[in-house]
């Protein structure tokens, strides 16, 4: 039973995204307290990197394909028909620092659609695909755009630290989040600073946690594996003594032998009151509106860190959420707030390495 049959999706409109309180002058905070970050870490490794998800465990290319039959509600913006795309896909480690795996964090899935027809956002006239910027968590650790700079300030504080002293943070935070899925709870700000399970990678979900237009509607986005060597992966323990890399070997072994399915899924908007644009900490209730597929993604058998690859799809790169169509707009203070890092860290990479960076 689809959610047409259920619930009806709320129709967006312009007066449920007002503007923040200090808007731009947050936005300008967060993006010098990123580009700090991004300095620190150039300095100490003559390279730049991102000032989040700077460390990548996997790259690698496939096929998207909407599917037919969707609703009147689901077909909406690049997945109005069904069609076949190319698309890049990175798997990365929180942290701006480059960091041992054992340092356990959250994992992020950016996901590059090439092509797809609409009216583009600012900035991205030029190209001509769309990003989805996914976390292996359905809510943020923040609600707020000035929340986001509160933590991140605090975040930007630990950058280059002793990595020792991060190993034990993560484990004792590991301890804690595993007490707090005891009682059905988890703590995304927790899994920030080191609380993530040491499991494999390609058995996540992972979720846009913040809300995006969906053509008419409002949207969540997730995407979830389905074929059966990566569901067999969900909450599979890794053992990452002794291998700083070890996600990134688990990854690429996986992918060379198997390769990878994983749905595309939407969850649209019902209830605005249980399912709030702005504040992105609140998990959207799938009883409420459960996450429906929209489309197929495919990857055949390949070397996730071949050395092409990772200079095209990391280096070669941006992956931001406003590389799009209108009718996938970002919504809400947060992402509005960090549209201006995204395009600086970009250009910063691309003139610090001297290497293009394209979105």
């Amino acid at each position: 039973m689809t959610i047409a049959q259920t619930r009806v999706p709320v129709r967006f409109d312009a007066s449920m995204e007002p503007p923040m309180k200090d808007e731009v002058e947050t936005a300008a905070d967060l993006d010098a307290t990123m580009e700090k970050i991004r300095e620190k870490t150039f300095a100490d490794n003559g390279h730049a990197t991102r000032s989040s998800h700077a460390k990548a465990i996997g790259l690698f290319r496939g096929k998207l394909t909407v599917l037919d039959g969707l609703s009147a509600q689901l077909a909406q913006g690049i997945f109005t028909k069904p069609a076949t795309f190319d698309v890049a896909m990175r798997l990365s480690t929180m942290p701006a620092d480059i960091l041992d795996d054992s340092v356990s964090t959250p994992r992020g899935l950016a996901l590059k659609v090439l092509g797809g027809s609409g009216d583009r956002l600012p900035g991205s006239e030029a190209e001509s695909t769309q990003d989805f910027v996914l976390v292996n968590n359905p809510a943020f650790f923040a609600s707020s755009a000035k929340e986001l700079l509160l933590n991140l300030k605090g975040l930007a504080a630990t950058t280059d630290k002793i990595e020792g002293v991060k190993k034990a943070v993560s484990v004792i935070n590991r301890g804690t989040e595993g007490l707090l899925e005891m009682f059905g709870m988890q703590s995304p700000m927790l899994q920030a600073m080191g609380g993530q399970a040491v499991t494999h990678p390609l058995g996540e979900t992972y979720y846009s946690q913040a809300a995006i237009l969906y053509g008419d509607y409002i949207a969540k986005v997730s995407v979830a594996p389905v074929s059966p060597v990566l569901v067999s992966l969900h909450k599979a323990k890794i053992n990452l003594k002794d291998r700083p890399d070890g996600l990134r070997d688990e990854v690429r072994d996986a992918v060379i032998a198997h390769g990878g399915e994983w749905e595309l899924r939407i969850q649209l908007c019902t209830n605005l009151d249980k399912m709030p644009i702005e504040d992105i900490a609140v998990v959207w209730s799938e009883e409420e509106s459960p996450y429906i597929p929209v489309a197929r993604i495919a990857v055949t058998p390949q070397d996730a860190w071949e050395p092409t690859s990772v200079r095209e799809l990391d280096d070669g790169m941006s992956y931001s959420p406003w590389h799009g169509i209108a009718a996938h707009r970002p919504l809400g203070s947060v992402q509005r707030a960090r549209k201006m890092a995204y395009e600086h860290g970009a250009q910063f990479r691309s003139t610090r390495n001297k290497c293009p960076v394209h979105s």
